[in-house]
Order: C-alpha cells, then sequence, then structure tokens
C-alpha cells in the first residue's frame, strides 16, 4: 500500500476543512476547492505552485484559519483537481480558474488577501486585468516567483551561459520521466533543487510527497507552459497593493526574478528576501508567510472594511432608548 500524498500528522499534514466544494472553471475543469476558519472572519485565498496542491500550504492553513476565513484549491491537474479541460494549460487558464474560485468561495461583495506561491503567483499575475481579481483583492502576496526567463535564469542546472541554462531547464521543465517513489535520493534531489541548506528532514518529506505524487502528465504540460512564461506585461497591471517574498538560497526562481517584479508593480509594498531560504517558503518559514498575511489583511482588508450599512439589534436597542430618554427630558 502506498503512502498518503502528504504528510499525515505534525505541523505539514492537511487540517481538515470546514466546507469542501467543486468550483467550475470557465472551460467546464473542476477545481477541488477547501474552505477553513470561521464564517464572517476575514478572507484569505492561497494558491500553490507547480506540482503541489492544498497539502502545501498546511502550517499557514493552520495558524491562519484560527481568525480567518481561509481559501485553498487545488490548480488544475493537481491534487484532488481533475486533469484540464478543453482550456488545456496556459496562463489565461490559470487565470479563469482564480476568477472561479473568487466568485464561487467567496459571498457576493467579499473582499480578500491573495497569496500565490510560485505559479500560484504567476497565476495572481495572469490574472492582473480581469474584473474578479479587481474587485476581490484588496492585497497580494507573491512568494517565490517570477514573470519571465524563468528557464535562463534558474539556477538549478548551474551553467554559465543564459542561453545553455534555457535550453536545459526547458528540457527538465517539460520532461515526462517519472519520479518514482519518495526516496532518500529523491529527497536530496528535491532538496537541492527546490529548497534551501537549512531545511529540516520533516519538511523535505512534506515537500516531497507533494510533489512526487503530481501525475507526470500534468507536471510535463505545466512544465511547458512555465519554460516559455511571460507576464511582464500583466505584472505592469496588477496595481493592487502587492508584497513579495524571496529566499536568498532560492534555485527554481533566482531573487534576481523578485527584484524585476518589485521594478515592475505599479502598487510594490516592498521586497523581503529571506537569507538561506530555498523555493518552498510557505514550508520552509511558515511563520514568515503567516505573518505577512497577517500584515497584509490588517493594512489592506480589515483597515479598509466600511461601517456596516445596517445596525445590530444591540445597537438598535440603545439608539431607541437614546430616543425615547431625548424625547421625555424635551
Amino acid at each position: 500500500m502506498s503512502r498518503p500524498p502528504h504528510a499525515t500528522s505534525g505541523r505539514y499534514a492537511p487540517p481538515a476543512a470546514r466546507r469542501e466544494l467543486t468550483v467550475t472553471s470557465a472551460d467546464g475543469s473542476r477545481l477541488h476547492t477547501e474552505i477553513h476558519g470561521p464564517e464572517g472572519a476575514p478572507a484569505v485565498v492561497l494558491a500553490h505552485g507547480w506540482t503541489c496542491s492544498t497539502a502545501f500550504w498546511a502550517p499557514v492553513v493552520r495558524e491562519l484559519a484560527t481568525d480567518h476565513k481561509v481559501v485553498v484549491y487545488d490548480q488544475r491537474g493537481h491534487g484532488r483537481s481533475p486533469a484540464a479541460g478543453p482550456g488545456g494549460y496556459s496562463t489565461e487558464a490559470l487565470a479563469d480558474d482564480l476568477e472561479a474560485v473568487l466568485g464561487t468561495a467567496l459571498e457576493p461583495g467579499e473582499r480578500t488577501v491573495l497569496a500565490g506561491h510560485s505559479m500560484g503567483g504567476m497565476t495572481a499575475m495572469a490574472a492582473a486585468r480581469r474584473p474578479g481579481l479587481r474587485e476581490r483583492a484588496a492585497a497580494v502576496l507573491l512568494c517565490s516567483t517570477g514573470a519571465a526567463d524563468l528557464a535562463a535564469e534558474s539556477r538549478v542546472i548551474p551553467l554559465r551561459s543564459p542561453g545553455a541554462r534555457r535550453f536545459a531547464h526547458r528540457a527538465v521543465l517539460g520532461s515526462r520521466a517519472p519520479l518514482g517513489p519518495v526516496t532518500p535520493p529523491g529527497k536530496r534531489v528535491l532538496k537541492y533543487a527546490t529548497m534551501g541548506p537549512h531545511a529540516t528532514p520533516e519538511q523535505v518529506e512534506a515537500c516531497a510527497r507533494i510533489v512526487h505524487s503530481c501525475p507526470v502528465g500534468v507536471r510535463a504540460q505545466w512544465g511547458k507552459v512555465l519554460a516559455s512564461l511571460e507576464l511582464t506585461g500583466e505584472v505592469a497591471r496588477l496595481d493592487v497593493p502587492t508584497a513579495i517574498l524571496q529566499g536568498t538560497a532560492d534555485r527554481l526562481t533566482p531573487v534576481v526574478l523578485a527584484r524585476r517584479l518589485a521594478s515592475v508593480l505599479p502598487n510594490c509594498l516592498g521586497l523581503t528576501e529571506l537569507p538561506g531560504l530555498g523555493h518552498m517558503t510557505p514550508i520552509e518559514a511558515p511563520d514568515v508567510v503567516t505573518g505577512k498575511i497577517r500584515e497584509l489583511v490588517r493594512d489592506h482588508l480589515t483597515a479598509a472594511a466600511p461601517e456596516p450599512a445596517v445596525l445590530a439589534p444591540q445597537q438598535k436597542k440603545k439608539a431607541r432608548r437614546a430616543g425615547e430618554a431625548k424625547e421625555k427630558t424635551a
């Protein structure tokens, strides 16, 4: 019997959702979606990256769901979301899927802080001009991501020439070679490619289980999209307040890509570089990621919340009594 595709105990085990639902995207693709945390709390939507799933956000969800409504979903073909519909694999499909999740999992008029890791961050960029994002997102957090030139800038294969790196990384990104079961050699390769030198064995194990469970075909199809990614123009239109988190030891999306994002974003709240951290920031530094999300909620969601148009019953009673007292003394 094979092991489950995620940790089953401890901080990196996915918590049980308050509610599960299936969101239907524009082309009919079905997206597994979960809602955690109390109803009516400030909303946070989390979008995972390439070869990952909702389980990737487990330590962040555990912390935020104590006092936030947290929405997570499996990108098409990942986790419990089936293979793509006619829309296939593209940045437009990512934007379609995000709009569908925002429109279905949030209440009418409800706004959110959107956090995206790696391909999840690219999803937010791809949706920059979409009404669903512009109306729903009060702020955005981009973790370990980039908008273009991923194959040329990646340092997983440390060739000196950008052209050679581009050729080599495109071959790796589009490869259909199976990763096989999670083994010690496999974990060493995964840690080298995607994590910092100080990642713990528990963190490496959690990431390996998730990544190795991604279907080969899905991994290859999305890898081809990433290999030719060009979203710089969309980034320039992402005028929502946006913060960036980036590990300095990230080989997959190096810090140079985050610095380019910071220079193009029209409403950048700053780039935080995390010394010695790799690509898997929500697992390598969940407290930092959670803290930044809480900061964005405080500054751009709850602080900007409008006053309620209708008085609560107790407030109505107090107002009525005050009016009656005023009439008696008149």
